[in-house]
């Protein structure tokens, strides 16, 4: 045989090798599962860049309308051929962070997606995976095409200097301007939300009514919430950053989630990450965001939920760095505990910062209930009639008032915690502004005007913290150390006390203050802050947890008749639509309760077993337990099976109760005050 024989018969053999390896991957694509915890982390990273991007655009949203005050004329001198703006506006994208090995890894990653998408042929299960594949990789490739001019208008911003606090430079606006630039943000703010009352609350209250409920965040009321909340802080109403992004970034998690197909547990994780993500991105600080979801959002440390809300919380910080820059936003204060002595007086900054917050969150709720017509008197009524732009704008005169005497009312006010930290205000300063502040930030979202309660609690815990240090110092130089740690850690035990989070006020100041030895004073402050507002809050809403803990279930039992395990999973499916409520009971032919089988459960884990799947392979373990079995109990029951229904079994008879009906319960019996008492919101109700 001659060489081209060889030679042409060698090519062959290559050829047939090349079709069966490619026939051999198509193949393999088309058995590709992707179900919905294999696919939740990946999800919770994309959250995590979105929840970053959104970050960013709210910082340069309120930098442009900031802008639109403070930097126009440095604006009319850049529009000047060879001025010293547009030098710096080179020298600004020269310098700005472009990472572009976010494309060298970005476009791979999402365009291999879209591409083993269109490999896999269409037809039963394997839909949801080309769909996921497609989702993912579009949403990856639309956050690169974010991402780039998201830092070039942040160069921009920074040129004109409108993306720092701009408290410091109301001087340069006549002081007959200040009263009206807020009023004006209220009045657009109100206008924008007048139509969608589920957006006016500050965000994550929201936020954890979505996750108890399992339920959903519309994405359009995110993007509004971002709008009216630039506006009213960017002209000068006081309000925080985080609680808008945490709305955003959750309703975004809620979208991906429901396009995903995810169940609906898996859902609520992922509104968690977005949330977490919006905090970490907030305040640069992904360990904070991270336990914000967990202790805060879902209320659970679970490994199931730890990937994704951690992927979550470093990629918002990673895109947020990117676009605003990795800058701590507290300055490193070298820190050192003098004496043993100290601890007492932190104990003691802790309950200062206790009742800072719960008198924050009286006098807001106070201050809502006016503004909405609900408190005794003519005056109140009157003007709960009028339309919200008018309520708001009445809020944002007000606050534009504090504004000539302090500004530290001014936007968010964080520029002020250093201040504080460095000792550079007056104890007069101090003092007047955490007071000053509070009011501020009561009448701006009180009235109506959107934005967050984080930042402001920060400055007004650091405000404080410095003033009781300033006093301790001036009273004990030689037992005490300088205000500014007082500062830090009245920061810390402000934010724990607000959320009833010791563990996210605690890693918050610890990463954005980057010193381990401030953590036993923050465990100390946070731990009772904590404790003391967890407990007044109690008292005023009249909730007794021990007596709610001795409540039998038997009330809450739904009676209904059970499966057997070996019905189809479409027999049960139209069980369940008809059923009182959506859990049911599973018996063995022998008689005994072996579990539940949920509507939320079913979904996923039908379209995992497949069509001619039983109840055995859809209902969850869970052993029968008496209607006597106390409400607490029953939780504690669920919480450690991991499932949301357990089966009853009394006397012959069968049922089932479910966690939303036991959680449906305490916080009904939460709003029985023993008199009228305004309601507290989601974060502020007791646990």
């Amino acid at each position: 045989m001659d060489s081209s024989s060889q030679q042409g018969g060698l090519e062959r053999r290559r050829r047939l090798d090349w079709q069966r390896w490619v026939s051999e991957f198509l193949a393999a694509t088309n058995r590709m599962r992707l179900p919905g915890p294999s696919v939740l982390p990946v999800a919770g990273a994309v959250v995590g860049l979105y929840s970053g991007l959104a970050a960013g655009i709210f910082a340069n949203l309120i930098a442009l309308v900031s802008g639109l005050i403070f930097g126009f004329p440095r604006l009319v001198d850049a529009l000047r051929p060879g001025s010293d703006t547009v030098l710096r506006f080179a020298d600004a994208f020269s310098q700005a962070r472009w990472h572009f090995e976010y494309l060298i890894v970005g476009v791979p990653l999402g365009g291999g997606a879209l591409w083993l998408s269109r490999l896999i042929v269409p037809g039963g299960p394997r839909n949801q995976v080309r769909r996921r594949l497609r989702v993912l990789g579009a949403l990856v490739l639309g956050a690169l095409g974010l991402y780039y001019p998201l830092v070039a208008m942040t160069a921009v911003n920074m040129v004109l200097g409108h993306m720092h606090d701009l408290g410091r430079s109301i001087g340069r606006v006549p002081f007959f301007l200040l009263p009206l630039l807020p009023m004006l943000g209220g009045a657009v703010a109100g206008f924008i939300l007048r139509d969608r009352p589920e957006a006016h609350g500050h965000g994550v209250p929201e936020v954890v009514k979505a996750v108890e409920r399992e339920g959903g965040l519309p994405a359009r009321d995110g993007l509004l919430k971002l709008a009216a909340s630039a506006i009213t802080i960017g002209t000068g109403g006081s309000a925080g950053r985080e609680g808008p992004i945490v709305y955003g970034g959750a309703a975004f998690g809620s979208e991906v989630g429901r396009t995903l197909g995810f169940t609906r547990r898996e859902l609520a994780i992922l509104l968690a990450s977005g949330a977490g993500a919006g905090i970490a991105a907030s305040f640069n600080a992904p360990i904070a965001g991270a336990i914000f979801a967990m202790e805060i959002i879902l209320r659970e440390f679970q490994l199931r939920v730890f990937s994704p809300i951690i992927l979550a919380s470093v990629t918002a910080t990673m895109v947020g760095r990117g676009v605003m820059g990795s800058a701590a936003m507290i300055q490193r204060v070298a820190y050192t505990m003098v004496s043993g002595w100290e601890i007492l007086f932190y104990v003691v900054l802790g309950l200062l910062t206790g009742m800072l917050a719960y008198t924050f969150i009286r006098a807001l709720h106070g201050v809502e209930d006016f503004f909405q017509g609900r408190k005794p008197g003519r005056l109140s009524a009157l003007v709960g009639r009028q339309p919200l732009p008018l309520r708001a704008a009445t809020g944002g005169l007000m606050v534009g008032i504090l504004a000539l005497v302090h500004p530290v009312v001014w936007g968010t006010g964080h520029d002020y915690i250093n201040e504080a930290a460095v000792r550079a205000l007056p104890l007069a300063l101090l003092a007047s502004g955490f007071v000053l502040k509070l009011v501020a930030t009561v009448l701006t979202l009180g009235s109506g005007g959107s934005g967050g309660t984080f930042f402001p609690m920060t400055v007004m815990g650091a405000l404080l913290g410095g003033a009781f240090g300033e006093v301790l110092h001036a009273m004990m130089p030689r037992i005490t150390a300088p205000s500014g740690a007082y500062a830090m850690v009245g920061m810390g035990g402000a934010v724990a006390a607000l959320t009833r989070g010791p563990l996210t006020g605690l890693m918050m100041v610890y990463e954005l203050s980057g010193n381990y030895a401030i953590i036993l004073p923050l465990m100390v402050t946070c731990t009772i802050a904590s404790a003391l507002c967890h407990t007044l809050v109690e008292r005023r809403a009249g909730v007794d947890p021990h007596t709610l803990r001795r409540t039998p279930i038997a009330a809450l039992v739904v009676w209904v008749e059970p499966v057997d395990p070996h019905l189809s999973a479409s027999v049960v499916r139209e069980r369940l639509l008809t059923a009182p409520v959506a859990a049911l009971p599973v018996r063995e032919p022998g008689g005994r309760l072996t579990g539940v089988v949920t509507g939320s459960a079913l979904g996923e884990r039908w379209r995992r077993a497949g069509s001619e799947s039983t109840v055995a392979a859809l209902a969850d373990a869970a052993s029968a337990v008496p209607p006597e079995t106390t409400v607490g109990d029953a939780l504690a029951a669920m919480d450690a099976l991991g499932v949301d229904a357990l089966p009853v079994e009394s006397e012959g008879r069968v049922g089932v109760v479910t966690r939303v009906a036991l959680e449906r319960f305490l916080l009904e019996a939460r709003r029985k005050p023993p008199r009228a008492e305004p309601p507290f919101s989601a974060t502020e109700v007791p646990r």
